[in-house]
C-alpha cells in the first residue's frame, strides 16, 4: 500500500491520508463514488427557459410571447434537433433560408426573427448555456427593409370618414370608425384607446387632456385634446361602458376585420402600391387603401397630419411616446414629398390658366 502511494505520487503519505487508504483497503471505508454529470440543456429547453425568465424580468405583452413561440415554431421546424452546440453562422444562415424559402416569410418579418434569436444567444452566451459566435459573426443584409408601404388617411379621407353615415350598415362600423379616428386625433396606439378610461379624460382642464400610461412602453403621456377627439369622447360619455372605458372598443382582431369592412363601405379605394421582398424575390401589388388599412394606421395617419400641420417632430414626439427620433424620419420624408407635388403645381398653374383663356 506505502509503495503504491509513493510511485503515484512520489511521496510519503500523510497520517490522514495513511488512515483513509487503510480504511479503503480493509473495508472499513467503501470508495465514494463520482456522481454523473448533469447533461447540458438542449436548444429549445434553453429557448423555453430564455422565454421565461426574459419574459418575466422585462414585463413582456401577450404579443411578445406569441412572437417568441412563432420563432420558437419555425426553429423547430428548420431542425428539431437544433443543439447550442452546432449552432454556428452556417446554421444560422440555414434557418434564415429555410424562413424565406420554406416558410415563405417576408424580408421583414425574417430580419426581426433573426434579432430575436440574436437576442436568445447573446442571453444565452451570458448565462454559460452557449460558447458559440453566430451572435456576433451572422450579420445578414436583407432587401427591402425601407419599401413598406406606410398606410394612414390624407385629412380629406379621415374627415370623409369621421362624419361618414353607417346608418344603413353593419351596426360595429360606427363603434369601429370612432376608435379607429379617436386615435388618428391622438396618436394613441389601439391597445392604449382599448384601456383607457373615462377616468383619464380630464375634462375641467384647459385645454382638456387625457393622461395614460402606455401598455407597450409604460410611458405615462400627457395628450391635450383637439375637438375632434373631444366630440368622439363627447359621444360616449353618457353610456355606461364595461370597466368604465371611455370608448366601446373590439377586439383587435374584429376591429381590423370590421374596419376594412367600414373603410370599403366609406369608400376608402385609393390605390396603395404594396412593395415586398422574399430573399431577393420583389413582389408588387396596387390595392385599394381599405384592405391594408389597420389600426396601427390612426398612429400613423396623427404623426402625418401633424407634421404636415408644422407641428415640430419634439413636441409630436411628447404625444406619441416615440424616444428615437430615427423613427420619426419616414413620415418626415411623406411631408417632404407631399411639398414637392403640391410645389409642382404652380409650374403648371400659368399653363391651365392660359389654356383656359384661349
Amino acid at each position: 500500500m506505502l509503495t503504491r502511494f509513493e510511485l503515484d505520487n512520489k511521496r510519503a503519505p500523510s497520517v490522514a491520508e495513511f488512515k483513509e487508504a487503510f480504511d479503503l483497503l480493509t473495508g472499513r471505508k467503501k470508495p465514494e463514488e463520482k456522481k454523473p454529470e448533469a447533461e447540458p440543456l438542449g436548444f429549445f429547453a434553453v429557448f423555453d427557459l430564455f422565454t421565461k425568465e426574459v419574459g418575466v424580468s422585462n414585463n413582456w405583452t401577450t404579443a411578445t410571447y406569441t412572437k417568441f413561440r412563432s420563432i420558437r415554431q419555425h426553429l423547430y421546424k428548420y431542425n428539431r434537433r437544433l443543439t447550442l452546440e452546432g449552432f454556428d453562422k452556417t446554421k444560422f444562415a440555414e434557418f434564415v433560408a429555410y424562413q424565406q424559402k420554406k416558410a415563405g416569410l417576408l424580408n421583414t418579418t425574417v430580419a426581426k426573427n433573426v434579432a430575436f434569436v440574436r437576442w436568445f444567444l447573446r442571453w444565452a452566451a451570458a448565462n454559460g448555456y452557449y460558447s458559440g459566435l453566430a451572435h456576433h459573426q451572422f450579420r445578414p443584409r436583407f432587401k427591402g427593409l425601407d419599401c413598406k408601404e406606410i398606410i394612414y388617411l390624407e385629412w380629406e379621407e379621415l374627415l370623409h370618414f369621421l362624419y361618414f353615415d353607417f346608418s344603413d350598415s353593419n351596426n360595429s362600423f360606427g363603434i369601429v370608425r370612432d376608435a379607429f379616428c379617436f386615435c388618428c386625433f391622438t396618436g394613441l396606439r389601439y391597445s392604449d384607446v382599448a384601456k383607457l378610461r373615462k377616468s383619464d379624460v380630464y375634462w375641467e382642464a384647459v385645454p382638456p387632456y387625457i393622461s395614460v400610461v402606455t401598455k407597450k412602453t409604460t410611458k405615462r403621456l400627457h395628450i391635450e385634446l383637439n375637438k375632434y377627439a373631444l366630440a368622439i369622447l363627447e359621444k360616449y360619455a353618457d353610456i355606461e361602458l364595461p370597466n368604465d372605458a371611455a370608448l366601446p372598443v373590439l377586439s383587435n382582431q374584429r376591429m381590423n376585420n370590421n374596419l376594412h369592412d367600414a373603410a370599403e363601405a366609406a369608400g376608402l379605394n385609393a390605390p396603395v402600391r404594396v412593395v415586398s421582398f422574399c430573399g431577393s424575390d420583389r413582389m408588387e401589388a396596387v390595392v385599394p387603401k381599405h384592405e391594408v388599412i389597420t389600426t396601427h394606421a390612426g398612429r400613423r395617419t396623427f404623426v402625418v397630419n401633424a407634421l404636415r400641420l408644422g407641428i415640430p417632430p419634439s413636441v409630436i414626439m411628447n404625444w406619441t411616446g416615440h424616444n428615437d427620433y430615427k423613427a420619426m424620419k419616414p413620415y418626415i420624408k411623406i411631408v417632404d414629398a407631399a411639398k414637392a407635388e403640391n410645389m409642382e403645381r404652380f409650374n403648371t398653374f400659368g399653363t391651365e390658366q392660359h389654356q383656359t383663356k384661349e
